[in-house]
């Protein structure tokens, strides 16, 4: 008893010992870190300047779709106040591309839904592709030899997290980035013509 006692006291001992120097030096030290990457991409510069990208251009398409959506209430207004003074021969004809319209522009439309979410999924790409050498280096720096993801582990300290650390690294050294271009935007609305992250001008 006295054996482990004295254990306990000299354990407590070196934690108190090692979090003051550890706080001092503002330096995480593990060999294991984690990270929440949702969290270091929507807090980054680059991660908020992509959520306003994106809404924008949601809040375009949604404007768009109610538009389409009244010209075809109108259209098919029309075609039925016609259809009184029309044979079905005549009739069907009109009814059947009218039809065919409105699963067009459906298709066409879901396909501008598809394609943001696959620009915000390419942004992701070229943020995590651009964090990974700062993540490296704070690894390094804290002596660690792996980072896992915060979500995928069971239990943790709140030390080992470096979300916080990188996120203001990545505002230093990356900034907003450069905007990956849009495959299936029409010109007018094309994002410049690059795929490179470009660091921030500090």
């Amino acid at each position: 008893m006295v054996r482990r006692a004295v254990f306990f006291a000299v354990f407590a001992l070196g934690a108190l010992l090692w979090a003051p120097l550890s706080a001092q030096q503002g330096t995480i030290v593990s060999p294991i870190l984690t990270i929440d990457s949702e969290r270091l991409f929507l807090n980054s510069d680059f991660g908020k300047r992509v959520a306003r990208e994106i809404e924008a251009r949601g809040g375009e398409l949604a404007a768009e779709n109610r538009r389409i959506e009244a010209e075809l209430a109108a259209q098919e207004q029309n075609l039925t106040d016609r259809r009184a003074t029309m044979t079905p021969e005549e009739f069907r004809p009109l009814a059947d591309a009218f039809d065919a319209r409105v699963q067009e522009t459906r298709m066409a439309q879901a396909a501008k839904s598809r394609a943001l979410a696959e620009r915000l999924d390419r942004e992701r790409e070229a943020f995590l592709d651009a964090a990974a050498p700062v993540l490296e280096m704070l690894m390094e720096e804290a002596g660690a030899t792996v980072v896992l993801e915060r979500r995928t582990v069971f239990i943790s300290a709140n030390s080992s997290d470096i979300t916080a650390a990188a996120v203001a690294r990545l505002n230093r050294t990356l900034g907003e980035g450069v905007a990956v271009p849009s495959q299936a935007a029409p010109p007018a609305d094309a994002a410049p013509d690059s795929q490179q992250v470009a660091p921030a001008q500090e």
